[in-house]
């Protein structure tokens, strides 16, 4: 089966899977959120219920009510139109928020009493309950009185039930044209009151009637009932249709197979591209690569494999070079020793001392050649060996100035070194030394007599740093690129005998980033030239 094939497979039965899943779980938690609405519904009509009417109990009127239905809107989410039972308003939610008042939902209104319920021991002692209800409506009629004066008169009223459920005022300030409820005199009311309430003495059902006794004594003081609307006509229903979430389940399944179609054509013309490509990099086509665009994970396999393929070139490339750098390196000398010896053969030179010492010193100079380029194919493969151990950098700049002392009195230059203070690092010592005194033998080289090769050592924050500077003839900054490659010498000119194999550089670069650390070259033609090697310091 093709790729595509099974990309559209794979997305058709993921699609349609994730649909059909995400259509079950939309209906579930649909339903389960519409259930939770109506607990809460039920909860926050109970809240504003109990809000409603513990500020009529409190204050024995409904005016300064707005506040609260403010805020209970504002807690609750809730839309909230407050009127009397003879339609009057108190106050809706829409025209204190500062909007048009919208139409009242189809809901049936709550209603709010804010009128205290007796608690009477009606039935033991029917006579008692009967005198205890003519005097709390004395009671509460001039009490509720007083607390709607407060209320007008701006003071903060608060009340509490006592042992019958009659409220028990109390407030912050006493404003003068509020009379205390025990200087409001005789209660004009009280036989009519009376003779009301013994009615109830040969009622069944005497707490209900002397509660109804109760509200219709004090129904010209205390605050009237409320019809409370909740809710708007225009808000959207709770609940969710089940036509609706497979319609919408059916379009992204359908939506899910083209883009799988167009995903598909999208991912076959890159990879074919790709596979081309690297049927062409292993039959040996290096030139080949691979056109790319976009950002996508597709473009940037193509970037990764035209990076290879260059790496892959290069790296061709360099080999070639290398050989022919071998090869151009040894032929000159190898052909000299071969003269010389088939004049030996043949007699036509004589076998002196002198002769014989410049053959070994030319072959011991193509051992070195060997060798170090033996040292660099390790390095480079990672598997050069090293012994690490914590050094004082200090003895390996002093070692590597003691052995190239003879070299620096004979070139007339002078070779200091300059170390304030121990600075430990974790190194091989001896593959470091290496890599001094390559830097070192080069500076010489570079320096003419009556000049100076210096060496220093510092701890620089966490890095240990060798400095390697001369006054020599300097480099040129187009020839500092190229420092550090295999037979590269800054002055063609120069040959063996006074530049070097041109691999040490190379080498010194290698072992360093083997260590962690790095190197780096500062040059002014006609001033001279400072290498900086960098490692980690370790700790004391």
């Amino acid at each position: 089966m093709s790729f595509r094939l099974r990309v559209l497979g794979l997305i058709m039965l993921v699609a349609m899977a994730a649909t059909a899943a995400t259509a079950w779980l939309t209906l579930r938690q649909a339903n389960s959120q519409v259930e939770e609405s109506a607990r809460a519904g039920r909860q926050e009509v109970s809240r504003i219920l109990e809000g409603l009417t513990a500020y009529g109990y409190a204050h024995g009127t409904w005016e300064g009510v707005a506040p609260t239905v403010r805020s209970l809107s504002a807690a609750t989410g809730q839309r909230i139109r407050v009127v009397t039972e003879t339609d009057v308003l108190v106050a809706d939610s829409d025209v204190l928020a500062g909007h048009r008042p919208r139409e009242v939902s189809g809901q049936p209104p709550v209603l709010a009493d804010a009128r205290p319920q007796l608690r009477l021991p009606a039935a033991k002692l029917p006579r008692a309950s009967v005198k205890r209800t003519v005097s709390a409506i004395a009671e509460y009629r001039t009490a509720v009185a007083h607390a709607a004066c407060l209320t007008r008169a701006g003071a903060a009223v608060t009340a509490r039930p006592d042992s019958i459920g009659l409220p028990r005022f109390g407030t912050d300030r006493r404003p003068a044209q509020c009379r205390e409820p025990t200087e409001a005199g005789p209660d004009p009311y009280a036989t009519q009151d009376s003779l009301t309430a013994v009615k109830c003495e040969t009622d069944p059902r005497l707490s209900a009637c002397l509660q109804r006794v109760f509200n219709e004594r004090t129904a010209s003081v205390a605050p009237p009932r409320l019809q409370i609307s909740l809710g708007a006509r225009d808000e959207s229903p709770a609940g969710l249709a089940a036509a609706p979430t497979v319609a919408v389940a059916g379009g992204v399944a359908l939506a899910a197979i083209i883009a799988a179609l167009i995903l598909s054509r999208a991912v076959l013309r890159p990879v074919r591209a790709l596979t081309a490509a690297a049927r062409g990099l292993g039959g040996g086509d290096l030139e080949h690569r691979v056109p790319v665009s976009g950002r996508d994970e597709i473009a940037e396999l193509g970037r990764a494999f035209n990076r290879m393929a260059d790496f892959l070139q290069g790296a061709e490339e360099r080999q070639r070079r290398m050989t022919g750098d071998i090869a151009h390196e040894l032929r000159t000398p190898l052909a000299n020793l071969r003269g010389y010896l088939e004049a030996l053969q043949d007699g036509f030179v004589e076998p002196t001392p002198e002769l014989l010492d410049s053959l070994h010193e030319e072959a011991m100079l193509q051992q070195r050649i060997v060798d170090d380029l033996q040292d660099l194919a390790l390095a480079e493969a990672g598997v050069l060996t090293y012994h690490r151990a914590v050094a004082d950098l200090r003895d390996v700049l002093d070692a590597s100035r003691n052995a190239h002392r003879a070299a620096a009195e004979r070139a007339g230059v002078a070779l200091e070194l300059t170390a304030p203070q121990p600075v430990r690092a974790e190194v091989d010592a001896d593959r470091l030394r290496q890599v001094v005194g390559n830097l070192v033998g080069n500076a010489l080289r570079a320096t003419a007599p009556g000049g100076t090769v210096a060496l220093e050592l510092r701890q620089e924050e966490r890095m240990a740093v060798i400095r390697v500077r001369d006054t020599g003839r300097g480099i040129a900054a187009e020839h500092l690129t190229h420092l550090f490659d295999r037979f590269w010498r800054a002055d063609p000119a120069r040959g063996r005998a006074t530049g070097g194999s041109g691999l040490g550089l190379a080498i010194a670069r290698q072992i360093v980033t083997d260590h962690g650390g790095t190197i780096a070259v500062e040059s002014t033609v006609g001033s001279g030239t400072t290498f900086v090697v960098s490692l980690a310091a370790a700790a004391w």
